[in-house]
């Protein structure tokens, strides 16, 4: 190879080996497959010491998935610039059938080349370690909501009905303990799933609890104290969105937030036509679905209840008044939506999209916006 001044390599990652493109500088440039090589940390600073002995600039890529950012940290510190790029943003060729490892890095190197990959977020070591505590926990909100869906089922197929109004409180879990099933293995299944029960809800506390010890430790510790603020969002909502979006200065406007969550309207428009349909669903799924839960909450008149007067007192005044403004609007909103007839679940997408235009304002108020 000889030696250019710009390099755009391409990486096909995978748990053990990864695929190596380069595509030279230029509209007319070379590329080139050099093969798949080891993933280990040595191997990867041998082949990127070689290849910027033969070029002046060398700048890698790859695609974000189970392998993480560790590939990124290390090309960073090595003095080199990477792009961890979003796949469901790559180009792709409508008739291209074939997929290997080979053809992959080679469309990366060009692409990267041609400046049309899009790059993701990437959090530092502190940031991904609190995404990882909030992902645990809402895995764990994930597996009891499975096991009380299965007691459920099982209730509702012996025709046990509860006669209350709220389930999976203190009254329906006595209820669920004085029922007398009449054979054994039932018994003993439903002595299971209870047990399972119990067991998820203690895990579930001990990550609550580990969150709210590490927060104050977090550099975003005061927006998450400022979004508390806000109608249906608590500590635990509030870490969960930070840390899936993370540093929200990076988003210009709130528009670039609702679409980074996907909640804008996907169109096919064309001439004088112009269609739009549901939401795109694009982006990061977890913040949204946080954010569409916390929109229930605008049903209700605007109010700030007892439990809640706390935390809107510990927030900034200029955060109370965003907070304040965000429920008299909402609520609004909500209510003149179910006069026109719109579905509640369609309403309670379109307060999450504001809502989330709300966080985006709190932020800004905290922090400095900066250049994406």
């Amino acid at each position: 190879m000889g030696h250019h001044t710009e390099v755009f390599v391409g990486i096909d990652t995978s748990k053990s080996r990864n695929a190596i493109a380069i595509a030279d500088g230029g509209r007319g440039g070379e590329v080139r497959y050099l093969g798949e090589f080891s993933a280990t940390e040595a191997a990867i600073r041998k082949l990127v010491a070689k290849l910027a002995a033969k070029c002046c600039h060398l700048t890698f890529c790859y695609e974000a998935g189970p392998t993480g950012y560790g590939l990124y940290r290390l090309l960073k510190s090595l003095g080199h610039d990477c792009l961890v790029v979003a796949p469901s943003l790559v180009p792709k060729k409508a008739g291209d059938r074939v997929k290997t490892n080979r053809r992959d890095a080679v469309s990366l190197a060009k692409l990267l080349r041609a400046g049309e990959l899009t790059a993701v977020w990437v959090p530092d070591e502190r940031h991904e370690a609190m995404r990882d505590l909030s992902r645990a926990r809402q895995a764990v909100k994930k597996d009891l909501q499975g096991k009380r869906q299965q007691i459920s089922s099982l209730m509702l197929r012996l025709g046990r009905i509860y006669p209350g109004k709220t389930t999976w409180g203190p009254a329906h879990m006595r209820w669920l303990m004085s029922q007398k099933l009449e054979h054994r293995e039932q018994r003993i299944a439903f002595e299971e799933l209870l047990e399972g029960i119990r067991q998820e809800s203690e895990r579930m506390e001990r990550l609550e609890d580990a969150i709210r010890e590490v927060v104050p430790e977090w550099s975003l510790a005061e927006v998450v104290a400022a979004l508390q603020a806000m109608r249906g969002i608590d500590l635990i909502a509030a870490v969960g969105v930070l840390a899936e979006i993370g540093d929200l200065s990076r988003f210009q406007n709130p528009r670039e937030l609702m679409g980074y969550l996907g909640l804008v309207p996907t169109e096919s428009s064309t001439g004088d036509k112009v269609k739009r349909g549901g939401i795109t669903k694009a982006g990061n799924g977890r913040a949204r679905r946080i954010l569409v839960e916390a929109a229930w909450s605008y049903r209700y008149p605007p109010r700030v209840s007892r439990d809640k007067q706390p935390k809107v007192e510990a927030a900034p005044r200029r955060a109370r008044e965003i907070a304040w403004k965000a429920q008299t609007r909402l609520c609004g909103r909500f209510r003149s939506l179910e006069r026109k007839g719109k579905r509640r679940t369609v309403i309670v997408t379109a307060i999450a999209q504001e809502l989330s235009a709300f966080i985006w304002a709190i932020n800004r108020e905290l922090m400095p916006p900066r250049q994406a």
